[in-house]
């Protein structure tokens, strides 16, 4: 007997539903690339069309997985309609070895292409949940136990819960992997540079001990930033700018620090002035150098984490020498 495909999560006094989509009516789909449309908000960039999307369910003809999360209506209960969805994940099987192929089942592996959560809805824990949820279906019900997939290496936000909360490993880094990526979460003249991680949903999360402070206040960093008060798109603002780059050093770990909110300084930075406007460019062009020339130097990263001290929030992945 199949696992039941649904799961209800209370959050701060709400309920929300996590359901696997199961509809045969192509039209239950258009919810889906409406909302992927509403969070990146790029044109350009689109999912199949409604009947495709519905063919490739793993329910029906393909091999996707599509997860939508829905609130409570007023009333109670849950509606599954586009009023009602607040986030939703979709991702489609692929295989590891293409030797391999699909002849040993263990070859193969979930591509997790989209996981998003409405605007109005962030900061509620809801793509975590996704995750887990999507680990669980994976497991119980579809039999596959790894997933891949890619993050910008600069959005603490999927660092934290993809690194340090998921124990996911980061097999490369891919510069501008998506081409002219724009719209909310993107920009045209800031390369989208990815990470491509991988993640076994049976293995527990292992990391080697550090002291993170300790690292930090000994000057352990190959990226360091400072704050910096510019002329932004909504008025003087104060935000991240790269202090310095050391790839030199010489230690068992290294910390390469990231803005807190890079959508926030790609949005307030898209204004006309140059050395304000290049912000964003040179967190890439700089991290992208360090992040490279330290995995040529077998260093791994091993975790993301914060940094609290004075009211002020530092991010940091941190290094580890092989």
């Amino acid at each position: 007997m199949m696992k039941s495909l649904e799961k209800i999560r209370e959050i701060k006094g709400k309920k929300y539903l996590f359901r696997v989509e199961t509809s045969d009516d192509h039209r239950e789909y258009l919810k889906y690339e409406e909302l992927r449309n509403e969070v990146w908000r790029e044109p350009k960039d689109h999912m199949s069309g409604s009947r495709n999307m519905m063919c490739e369910n793993f329910l029906h003809e393909g091999s996707s997985l599509f997860i939508g999360v829905f609130s409570e209506t007023e009333k109670g209960g849950f509606e599954h309609d586009k009023e009602h969805l607040v986030g939703f994940s979709y991702g489609f099987v692929g295989i590891k070895d293409k030797k391999i192929a699909y002849r040993k089942t263990d070859n193969l592996q979930l591509y997790s292409q989209y996981t998003c959560v409405r605007p109005d809805c962030e900061h509620l824990g809801l793509g975590v949940m996704i995750k887990e949820f999507q680990r669980e279906t994976l497991v119980e019900v579809l039999g596959i136990t790894t997933v891949i997939c890619t993050f910008d290496p600069l959005t603490g936000v999927n660092a934290y819960r993809n690194i340090h909360h998921f124990g996911m490993e980061v097999l490369v880094y891919r510069e501008a992997f998506y081409g002219d990526f724009g719209g909310r979460l993107n920009r045209l003249d800031v390369p989208c540079d990815r990470f491509l991680v991988t993640w076994d949903l049976i293995k527990g999360k292992e990391r080697s001990e550090y002291d993170l402070n300790n690292l930090a206040e000994s000057g352990w960093m190959a990226v360091k930033a400072k704050r910096k008060t510019v002329e932004g798109k909504s008025g003087p603002v104060e935000l991240e700018v790269i202090d310095e780059i050391n790839l030199n050093l010489d230690n068992e770990f290294l910390l390469i620090e990231i803005p807190v909110d890079f959508y926030h300084v790609l949005e307030e930075t898209n204004v006309e002035d140059d050395r304000v406007r290049d912000i964003p460019l040179e967190w890439r062009m700089k991290t992208r150098q360090a992040f490279k020339a330290l995995f040529e130097r077998n260093y791994k990263i091993i975790d993301f984490r914060k940094v609290e001290k004075d009211e002020l929030v530092r991010d940091f992945y941190i290094l580890k020498k092989e």
